[in-house]
């Protein structure tokens, strides 16, 4: 496959990563023919691959520094723009409705290509693939050490160390089929303090995510006694 320098035993594989869920058109011993199954096994690999890398590069540093690095670069924003530079947006088989254009299909198709990569030549291969022509190529690693977490991160920190409960509760599912919204809510000691929604569960934790840290933040500057909205 030329996006990783190299060529592909298998050709179906790569062409089922890149079908997104709403191009699925039959069902083959009861399954359906979409990249959703090959995601779910691309972020095993993808996530397995950064963490020996990190380990191996990092010896002296403890767990949460190792596993915040890695949040960063598996990260569903690193990924969604990960797979706009790579131009795997341009080659996502996709149908008409609007979850296909989410934002998260990106990240998705390029989870499943490392699905595809990984049962075409096997692990070893797959992971000089990921470490040499995506992570050297693709991450400035300094960067990523001086850079912000992710707003999920942030909050779930924050409220270990205030001693606050938190929680993420999908409280509507707008739509049916391909076309469905998730609209997820932040909890704070069982109040909510933002909504968002998106295509995807993840997407829309993420987007409330910021929202709430937002409000958080701009609370008199005193984390301690946030001001909770609860009707937004």
């Amino acid at each position: 496959m030329n996006i990783f320098g190299y060529y592909p035993g298998n050709i179906h594989l790569y062409k089922l990563a890149l079908r997104h869920k709403s191009a699925t058109t039959k069902k083959v011993n009861g399954i359906r023919l979409n990249n959703e199954r090959l995601e779910y096994l691309g972020d095993a690999i993808l996530s397995a691959v950064i963490a020996d890398y990190l380990f191996k590069s990092f010896p002296y540093e403890n767990e949460g520094f190792l596993t915040e690095m890695r949040s960063k670069i598996v990260s569903r924003v690193a990924l969604n723009k990960l797979s706009l530079k790579l131009g795997l947006n341009q080659l996502i088989r996709s149908g008409n409705d609007p979850s296909s254009k989410a934002k998260s299909a990106g990240g998705d198709a390029f989870e499943a290509l490392i699905g595809a990569l990984y049962l075409d030549k096997k692990y070893n291969f797959t992971k000089r693939i990921i470490i040499n022509r995506i992570v050297n190529v693709h991450f400035d690693i300094e960067q990523l050490i001086i850079s912000e977490i992710s707003y999920k991160s942030k909050l779930n920190e924050w409220a270990q160390k205030e001693k606050r409960s938190i929680n993420f509760k999908v409280v509507e599912e707008i739509g049916e089929k391909h076309k469905k919204q998730y609209l997820v809510a932040v909890e704070i000691d069982n109040k909510i303090i933002s909504k968002s929604q998106d295509y995807s569960i993840k997407g829309a934790e993420n987007l409330a995510a910021e929202k709430a840290w937002t409000i958080l933040s701009s609370a008199d500057n005193d984390f301690s006694k946030p001001k909770i909205i609860s009707d937004l």
